[in-house]
């Protein structure tokens, strides 16, 4: 029996489940899926954990049952590529025949000095967890600082503002203008948002050092009951160790099938694969549908095809509390309530409806 180990249940892993069983896996393969948790986590809903207008269980989905799908939850520590085999922090070893990694990302703390140590993240459930409790044991009138105004920065800022309308939130962003890769009229929209609802930006900010409870914006300190960090991400650490090609981002080069140029049996899927767009959702799980392709015509001794169609990416939802929200569909920006109910649709389809 083949083992197809998947490392990951984050979108790419639960999108090539949901293709692969129960109808296209051959006899002879059974699949082993690999992650920390039991559950698949919403992670573009983290923010909404942590800000504490949502609980734990919104944010799980379970996942998929089968007679040849084995579960095994632990820590990966390493991928060796020469003995086929994946090693666990406790020195477990799960050998594979094919293996797909989509192990996800981490925070990007760019070398400032004391940002790991001293900010809460939302890229995991568990530190999602953390941040929670955090900021809702804040007392009235405390302080909360925000690195990064990305879609996650934003979200999470917008979202504390409706949790907590008693505490003080700065959001600090790199930029002139808040979001700015999207069209200036949405950004302009965003911005004023937060002006209206009496969340600071500090745009052109750069954080050269972080403190206990002190932000350092060019070596100006600005002090935090707590530190929230959203300003960029990188390639999971065992992807990183990978002794393989990797764009200047640190995501690992595919063929044009999705596999390692050296090894036709390894994938790389979602936020740790070089692809020509930013890593979303519905990114890792296009991806993993074109990975299906691949591994069923391989399966059937069929030839692969030689390119596939680029990816059609249908656009970017976010939402500034419960009621309003942003988008960019199709070049259209999406302003207000519209984007909002939109975003909570297409959530609720993924959860009740698999994807």
């Amino acid at each position: 029996m083949k083992n197809l180990v998947i490392l990951g249940g984050g979108y790419g892993g639960m999108r090539l489940l949901q293709k692969l069983l129960p109808n296209h896996l051959p006899e002879d393969v059974q699949i082993t899926l690999v992650d920390k948790n039991p559950y698949h986590c919403l992670k573009t809903e983290y923010y909404a954990l942590a800000a504490g207008t949502i609980s734990d269980h919104h944010v799980r989905v379970e996942f998929p049952e089968h007679d040849r799908l084995q579960h095994k939850y632990g820590s990966v520590d390493s991928v060796d590529l020469e003995k086929k085999e994946v090693r666990f922090i406790n020195d477990e070893i799960l050998p594979y025949d094919e293996l797909i990694i989509g192990l996800g990302c981490e925070d990007k703390y760019h070398s400032v000095p004391g940002a790991v140590e001293y900010t809460y993240s939302i890229q995991t459930i568990d530190e999602s967890r953390k941040t929670s409790q955090k900021l809702n044991n804040l007392s009235a009138g405390a302080k909360v600082v925000i690195v990064g105004a990305g879609l996650s920065g934003v979200e999470l800022a917008s979202e504390l503002r409706e949790s907590r309308k008693d505490l003080q939130i700065i959001l600090m962003d790199r930029g002139n203008l808040i979001l700015s890769m999207f069209p200036q009229r949405l950004s302009k929209y965003v911005q004023s948002w937060f002006e209206e609802h009496n969340v600071e930006i500090i745009n052109s900010s750069n954080v050269t050092r972080v403190e206990p409870g002190v932000v350092y914006n060019h070596e100006d300190a600005i002090t935090a009951d707590a530190i929230v960090w959203t300003a960029g991400i990188q390639p999971n650490k065992v992807v990183r160790d990978l002794p393989v090609e990797k764009d200047p981002q640190g995501r690992v080069i595919l063929t044009v099938h999705h596999h390692l140029p050296n090894d036709q049996n390894v994938f790389v899927v979602g936020d740790c694969a070089s692809l020509p767009h930013a890593p979303s959702a519905q990114l890792a799980e296009a991806q993993a549908e074109q990975i299906v392709q691949v591994l069923t015509k391989r399966w059937k001794n069929e030839p692969l095809p030689e390119s596939f169609p680029p990816f059609k990416l249908k656009g970017v939802l976010g939402s500034l509390g419960r009621k309003h929200g942003f988008g960019l569909l199709a070049d259209t920006p999406l302003m207000g309530r519209v984007p909002r109910l939109l975003k909570s649709g297409i959530l609720w389809m993924y959860k009740y409806h698999n994807g």
